[in-house]
C-alpha cells in the first residue's frame, strides 16, 4: 500500500495562512489550537492525514479485509483506478464525525466561542464548577 499526503505546495505555512484564515474568519492560530485539541482528544486525527492507497483490483479481491481495516482502524482507504476517478472508503462513524467537525469549523460563531473559551482557560479565568457540579457532569 502507498501512503499519500497533500502536495508539497499545500504543506507550506504561507499557503495554510492564506487559505484557512479567510475561510473560517477566526485566524490561523485558532485553527492550529483547534487541531492540537483534536489530536489530543482523538489519536486517529494525525494518522488520518496519511491515507493508505490500493488499486481497485486489489480492493475488489480483498474487499472484506479492507472494509474491516477501515472500520477497526478508523483510517480512510483511497482506492485508485487506472481509467477513472479515485475514491475513498471511510466508515460511517468516521464520516459522521467528520461532518460534525466540518460543521463546527465552518460556523464562525462556534469557532469564536471556542477561541474565547480557550483564551479564558489559558488565563485561568471563567466559570469553575463546584465539586458537586463536576461529579454531576462527569457522572461520578
Amino acid at each position: 500500500m502507498k501512503r499519500h499526503c497533500r502536495p508539497q505546495s499545500e504543506n507550506t505555512d504561507a499557503y495554510r495562512r492564506k487559505s484557512a484564515a479567510p475561510l473560517f474568519g477566526v485566524g490561523w492560530i485558532c485553527l492550529v489550537r483547534a487541531f492540537k485539541l483534536l489530536c489530543a482528544v482523538c489519536p486517529y486525527v494525525k494518522e488520518a492525514l496519511f491515507v493508505d492507497s490500493v488499486s481497485v483490483n486489489k480492493f475488489r479481491d480483498s474487499l472484506k479485509s479492507f472494509v474491516e481495516q477501515v472500520v477497526t482502524r478508523h483510517v480512510p482507504l483511497k482506492v485508485t483506478r487506472r481509467g477513472g476517478e479515485d475514491f475513498v472508503v471511510v466508515s460511517a462513524d468516521d464520516w459522521e464525525r467528520d461532518q460534525e467537525t466540518l460543521y463546527i469549523l465552518q460556523n464562525n460563531d462556534l469557532m469564536r466561542q471556542i477561541a474565547a473559551s480557550m483564551a479564558t482557560h489559558t488565563e485561568g479565568k471563567g466559570y469553575k464548577p463546584a465539586a458537586g457540579e463536576l461529579d454531576e457532569i462527569t457522572g461520578i
